[in-house]
This record gives C-alpha cells, sequence and structure tokens, in this order.
C-alpha cells in the first residue's frame, strides 16, 4: 500500500509509491559522450575568454584562473534601480532588474564537479558565497538563488562545467512557503525546523547518507523525487552568506561525496543543485530558516496528477536511496 508523507518544512504532502516503479516504463537516461580537455569553440574554454560578456570575478587572477564569473549573455534579469510596479491589479508588471551570473567551474571542458579536487570544488563553493554576499547586499534585490544544472534534462544548455546565480527584485514563492512554516515552528516551539530536523534525522540514522565535519548528507523524510537528496549544516545558519571560512572545505567534500554517491548509485543522471538561504538579508529570516543544498537527480518525469495537484508522487523510498547511496560511498 502507498503511504503519504509530510514534509515537515513546507507542510506539503508526497506519495510514496513504491509499486509504481514495476509499472512498463522506459527510464530515463540520457547518453554521455566523451569530451575533449579543451574545446576550441566553447565560450568557456580557457583561450576564449573573449568569447564571453567582460568578467565580473577571476579566481585567482591572472592567465592561470580557477573559476571565472561572467554576466549570462541571455540574462534572465539584468540592470539596476527601483522595483516600482504598474499596471491594473490584474495585469500588474514590473523591469526586469535584477543579475544572471555565470560561474565557470573550471578551465578544462571535461571537468566534472564530482572528478575535481576537494581544494578545486571550494574554489567554486568560495566564488558562490562571495557573489551570494555581493549580490544580497544590493538594494533592489529580494533574492538570490545559486543553482547547478548539469545535463540536457536537467536545462543545461552548454556542456562546459557551470553553475549559474540570479539575483530577483521580488520574494520568491518558494522560499516565502518555508519562511511562513519556519516562522510558525519557531513562534510555537521556540526553535528552527530545520535544525530539529536535522537532529531527528541523525537520531533515526535510517535516512543518513553522510556526514564530514559540520555537514550533513540525507534522504529526507517526504522526497518528492526518486534519491532527492540534502546537504545542510549542522550548526544553525539562516543565509549561505554567513559560510565561514574554515567549513568551505568540508562542505567542498561532502559536495564531492554527495555526487559521486548519486552517479554510482543512479546511473550518472542528469541533475539539478539548488542553494536555499533566508530567503531576506538580515531579519528574523536568519533566525528562524537554515540554508541547505538540495540534489534532484532527474531520473523521473513529472506529469499531469503531479502538475495538476502539486503533490508529488516518488516511486523510491528514501530509506533505501540511503543505502544505495551508502553502499555507493562504501565501493572503492
Amino acid at each position: 500500500m502507498s503511504t503519504l508523507r509530510q514534509d515537515p518544512t513546507t507542510r506539503q504532502w508526497a506519495i510514496l509509491a513504491t509499486r509504481r516503479e514495476d509499472r512498463p516504463h522506459v527510464p530515463v537516461v540520457m547518453p554521455r559522450s566523451e569530451l575533449p580537455e579543451r574545446d576550441p569553440g566553447c565560450p568557456f574554454c580557457t583561450g576564449n575568454e573573449d568569447q564571453t560578456p567582460p568578467e565580473i570575478l577571476r579566481e585567482p587572477p591572472g592567465p592561470q584562473w580557477q573559476v571565472r564569473v561572467v554576466p549570462n549573455m541571455y540574462a534572465a534579469l539584468s540592470g539596476e534601480g527601483p522595483a516600482t510596479r504598474s499596471g491594473e491589479p490584474m495585469f500588474r508588471e514590473m523591469p526586469g532588474i535584477g543579475s544572471h551570473e555565470v560561474v565557470i567551474e573550471t578551465p578544462r571542458h571535461d571537468g566534472r564537479m564530482d572528478e575535481m579536487s576537494r581544494e578545486e570544488v571550494a574554489v567554486v563553493v568560495r566564488v558562490w558565497r562571495e557573489r551570494y554576499r555581493a549580490l544580497i547586499a544590493r538594494r533592489d534585490v529580494r533574492a538570490v538563488v545559486v543553482f547547478k544544472n548539469f545535463g540536457t534534462l536537467a536545462g543545461t544548455s552548454l556542456t562546459h562545467p557551470h553553475s549559474q546565480i540570479v539575483a530577483t527584485p521580488v520574494f520568491l514563492p518558494r522560499l516565502l512557503r518555508r519562511l511562513d512554516v519556519a516562522t510558525r515552528y519557531f513562534d510555537e516551539h521556540g526553535i528552527c525546523v530545520y535544525d530539529e530536523l536535522i537532529e531527528a534525522e541523525r537520531r533515526a540514522a535510517v535516512r543518513m547518507v553522510d556526514e564530514v565535519g559540520g555537514f550533513v548528507a540525507f534522504e529526507p523524510w517526504a522526497a518528492q523525487t526518486p534519491f532527492e537528496t540534502w546537504i545542510a549544516p549542522t550548526f544553525h545558519q539562516g543565509s549561505f552568506g554567513d559560510l565561514a571560512d574554515e567549513a568551505v572545505d568540508d562542505l567542498a567534500d561532502i559536495l564531492i561525496r554527495t555526487l559521486t554517491g548519486v552517479r554510482r548509485a543512479c546511473g550518472d543522471p542528469d541533475f539539478n543543485l539548488v542553494i536555499y538561504s533566508a530567503p531576506t538579508n538580515g531579519g528574523h529570516a536568519e533566525q528562524v530558516f537554515h540554508w541547505h543544498l538540495k540534489l534532484i537527480p532527474r531520473i523521473s518525469t513529472q506529469a499531469g496528477f503531479e502538475i495538476g495537484s502539486a503533490m508529488a508522487i516518488n516511486t523510491v523510498a528514501p530509506e533505501d536511496a540511503a543505502d544505495a547511496l551508502r553502499e555507493a560511498l562504501a565501493t572503492p
């Protein structure tokens, strides 16, 4: 029999229906072709720096860079100025101000984050943090989203390893929902719901995948999709921008290990990686919220029921997914 599970951070229900995995269907698999170390036609490769818009940041400075940040040539949002709304209530609009940046994670065209060293991924994490801090400090910005799309099914248009950062002039609906639930929980119990959740998962142990320093990786109780994985600090911290220098290496390490586990257990799927951070700059959100990363392997497809109901159907129990990931990480 299927069961319904409720996510304590959103109060939304998900259907856990493992028998549906046995129904006739073709698994979602995208072939992964061999890539060269450098592609002369790729604007993100070394030697082609003039093919991108003027860069925002280079780390380290000089020709031997490891990470570059450039404006997205096809930006969803750009520019600064007042976020003035106009139009009638049923036809409201505002200028598309904000920012849309691309983080080129490595000079290698064939690079992959799960194959990079901890030091290389740590540089990427530090750049994410620095750009998050710079963008959230803008007066016209209300939220900043750091995300990585890997593969065609995840929305990637260029193969070269990269992630993106978008700053918006409005609060984000999904973050507002989480903030509302977290605020109510804090008001009733006097503690952050994410702190409680992480500690409960550590006690239960069955959905825990890994722990490195002050970070854990686990399969959430009410996972929306197969092998949905969270990475979170075990210490309370509302904003990703507050990540300390001494914690960067541990985050880089557990990120590499989690990506490696998913690659081994799921057959190298396309995936999306998103950082959820306190949706306001300062204020009570940083007290009640808890930043975390969410990894979504693209091994299932949303269909009519999910679209019509906003309720997910997950065919892989989080406990089984955690077992598979732990076993994958234990394999030499």
